[in-house]
């Protein structure tokens, strides 16, 4: 039996053939126009050759047709993420893990952008090809499959062998696993019996500590820190920051805070709410929050800079908290007429708290 063009596209797409899959469909453009699979298949065979500008007008004419499908999202977080724009490209992968919580290409996608998703770092898996791993998947290729038997099934007999005799090796690790091994943090004998500043004329602190509380304090933070809880160390490190400890453990908080890692949207723990850090500022500050509301009083400086003022509160502002200045470096994508999601950094500014904001999200839906 015959098959209609977009199928045998997709098995072109799945062999890897994407100019033969593309030449084929625009073979058809008059029979398929207004088709949502044709503008999708397009699309993806556009973004995994390289152009770009034609996969997303193939992705813009399907979302005319249709909105919410998971590989046109994932589709559309690729192009913004092979740009650098993280924020706009997190708010899509978040839209399609509220749709499908174990799409694993959303949640990989998000993990790079948290650890690796700087400029530099993205162009040089452009250029690798890397960066294919988070378009939209097309499956395994078919004419790799019988190259591919043998070895798979000796690595199935060797994680066998491996489970049989090696039982110790086979248990499974926590995803986020150990951190950088910090050993050379840990307080000294003489650190932890001088704890204290010795001099406590020349200034005054928020917090009187003695030698024991400082240095549960400082191994409170370097434990959260293994357990990916930076919030809750940052916490620990602006009490002694703050406190009589002395100047040697300062400096130490001061080296641990260097490798606090900026969460994202997903791996954000520990968060403070509004009313905490208003009420306490310094306790809070460095920490990263995720605060949800509306924005007004939005401002772009003629050098880049973007400013608001973030209402917080629920989607209707029926449970108003306050309201807090956020600033960003460039200016993100934000529908002001929409509830928004605001990840940043509490930091102060003339005396009063505002947000460093790192990323915003707003549900594509309207």
């Amino acid at each position: 039996m015959a098959k209609d063009v977009l199928s045998l596209a997709w098995q072109d797409m799945k062999r890897r053939r994407f100019a033969t899959a593309i030449k084929r469909l625009e073979a058809r453009a008059d029979i398929y126009e207004g088709n949502f699979e044709y503008y999708l298949i397009l699309g993806i065979a556009c973004l995994y050759v390289g152009d770009i500008g034609s996969s997303s007008s193939y992705f813009q004419r399907a979302r005319k047709i249709r909105l919410t499908e998971t590989r046109l999202l994932l589709g559309q977080a690729a192009i913004f993420l092979r740009r650098g724009d993280t924020a706009r490209a997190l708010q899509y992968y978040l839209e399609i893990r509220e749709n499908e919580p174990q799409n694993k290409t959303a949640a990989n996608a998000m993990e790079f952008i948290r650890l690796h998703g700087d400029y530099d770092t993205i162009c040089r898996w452009v250029d690798t090809g890397r960066i294919e791993q988070f378009y939209p998947p097309l499956g395994p290729n078919p004419d790799k499959i019988l190259l591919t038997a043998i070895p798979i099934i000796a690595c199935m007999i060797g994680a066998i062998f491996a489970l049989i005799f090696f039982p110790k090796f086979s248990k499974a690790g926590n995803y986020r696993g150990p951190r950088v091994d910090l050993s050379r943090l840990e307080l000294s004998l003489d650190e932890k019996t001088d704890a204290k500043e010795k001099d406590l004329t020349t200034q005054s602190y928020k917090y009187i500590l003695s030698n024991k509380e400082i240095t549960k304090r400082y191994n409170d933070a370097l434990m959260y820190f293994q357990n990916h809880r930076d919030n809750a160390a940052q916490i620990e490190v602006n009490v002694i920051l703050n406190s009589d400890a002395s100047l040697a453990i300062k400096q130490k908080a001061r080296i641990l805070m260097g490798y606090f890692e900026i969460p994202d949207f997903d791996s954000i723990t520990d968060v403070p709410s509004y009313s905490d850090v208003l009420s306490n500022s310094a306790l809070y500050l460095d920490c990263w929050v995720v605060w949800g509301g509306k924005i007004s009083n939005a401002v772009t400086n003629e050098n880049g800079f973007y400013s608001c003022d973030l209402l917080v509160g629920d989607q209707t502002l029926s449970k108003y908290e306050g309201t807090i200045k956020v600033e960003f470096d460039s200016v993100p994508v934000i529908d002001g007429s929409q509830p928004v999601k605001i990840l940043g950094k509490v930091m102060m500014q003339d005396g009063s708290v505002v947000l460093k904001g790192r990323a915003v999200y707003q549900s594509v839906h309207n």
